[in-house]
């Protein structure tokens, strides 16, 4: 298969529905081998005969593409370096990560339990991290041995994480994390010829079909604006070799528009050139609050 990809070797996790499964496919026909990940299996990572990962393989070989399943754990450290060893082995290395996998678990604040707090803080956050160290790891080791690599990050942020989501403070929590594991990801690994990403989609999934039901229903005619699929043709350009001027960046994806994310920035300042006395500190802030931008509302607010 030919493409902006084509050769390529990618990883997308959570990729057996939804987002991910769009990524797969779009990569697939960008003429990357993919390998599917999806926790659709046994605790100890053993992919099972059935299940969506295969589902989705069974697809892009239909297509003439290249992939094999993958039922790791992401948020296992031990799990995800298997994962990242499996591309390597399979396919002879590693030129794509797209950390997708997640779930949510909405809840109230005042209502949500620790169970649920660790569960979605570590299937987003810990998802990413430790897929992405493995990678990480193996293109250190491929730089310092001469063969500098040309990779991709492409992180899954979300809009709850960069404004908030009244309902989702878990889910806001681990999506803010993961923007800024973004930053600091792209600059250490920039040396290694890696470049990371973020993007922040907007589309209809088993996700967010509670959440948003009637405002994601499907059109009866026209552009389907919340169609997953709508979102994986910026992700194959981020994979691509075209994208390697781009890191550091969270890219907000909603039916055809694109978005650069602009985040925390240091906004008026005032020094007073000494500790400031507490009853001084509210007028002073007035005063800066005056003079900053307003943020934009939490969704849901």
């Amino acid at each position: 298969m030919t493409g902006i990809c084509k050769g390529r070797v990618a990883i997308v996790t959570g990729a057996g529905r939804g987002l991910g499964r769009e990524h797969a496919l779009e990569l697939a026909r960008q003429g990357a081998k993919v390998v599917v990940n999806d926790l659709g299996t046994s605790l100890d990572g053993i992919v099972e005969a059935s299940g969506p990962a295969h589902d989705v393989v069974d697809l892009i070989r239909s297509m003439g593409g290249e992939a094999v399943a993958n039922g790791a754990d992401v948020a296992d450290f031990e799990q995800a370096r298997g994962l990242v060893r499996q591309a390597v082995d399979t396919f002879g290395g590693l030129d794509i990560l797209v950390n997708n996998a997640g779930f949510v678990r909405d809840r109230m604040l005042v209502n949500t339990s620790e169970e649920e707090w660790d569960a979605v803080i570590r299937v987003h956050l810990k998802g990413h991290f430790a897929p992405l160290r493995h990678a990480a790891e193996y293109w250190r080791a491929e730089a310092k041995a001469g063969r500098t690599p040309d990779a991709r990050v492409i992180n899954t942020s979300s809009g709850a994480g960069l404004q908030g989501s009244v309902g989702q403070a878990s889910y806001s929590a681990a999506k803010a994390g993961i923007a800024g594991l973004t930053l600091v990801a792209a600059h250490e690994l920039a040396r290694y010829g890696v470049t990371v990403n973020a993007i922040a989609p907007s589309a209809r999934t088993r996700m967010t079909e509670g959440a948003f039901a009637e405002a994601m229903a499907a059109p009866e005619s026209g552009f389907d604006a919340m169609d997953p699929a709508n979102v994986s043709p910026v992700v194959a350009w981020l994979a691509s070799p075209g994208s390697r001027e781009v890191t550091g960046r969270v890219i907000e994806i909603e039916g055809g528009r694109i978005c650069i994310e602009e985040g925390w920035n240091h906004g008026p300042a005032q020094d007073a050139g000494r500790r400031w006395e507490a009853a001084a500190v509210g007028e002073a802030v007035t005063a800066l609050l005056q003079k900053a931008a307003a943020p934009e509302p939490v969704y849901g607010a």
